[in-house]
């Protein structure tokens, strides 16, 4: 096993997951293990490590990740009146595969 959760698990089929959305290069998923009563990962379906990894051939798959990003918190903001959207990096970032979390409500930690 690598430290890429989602290539590893998710993307394989390995951990079953509850779709949000999903494109031809992009899914979005309630998170397996959630952190906040709301708690929705968004992927590339192709491995890219991290946000300052991306290559400029990569420039449309960010473009199409954050557009369903926006869609994902838009449809939480309008439904729960908030959401907050992350990402993390280097030593924050447990599962070395480009990932954005949508979360709203009070950690549950």
């Amino acid at each position: 096993m690598t430290n890429d959760f989602y290539c590893d698990e998710v993307l394989s089929g390995k951990t079953e997951i509850n779709k949000v959305r999903e494109t031809e290069n992009v899914l979005a998923y309630y998170h397996t293990r959630p952190s906040y009563p709301v708690h929705i990962v968004t992927i590339p379906k192709k491995h890219i490590s991290s946000l300052i990894t991306l290559e400029e051939r990569d420039n449309a798959l960010l473009l199409e990740l954050l557009g369903v990003v926006k869609e994902v918190a838009s449809s939480v903001t309008e439904e729960h009146g908030a959401c907050r959207v992350i990402t993390n990096l280097g030593d924050y970032q447990d599962s070395k595969h480009l990932h954005w979390h949508v979360i709203s409500g009070e950690s549950l930690r």
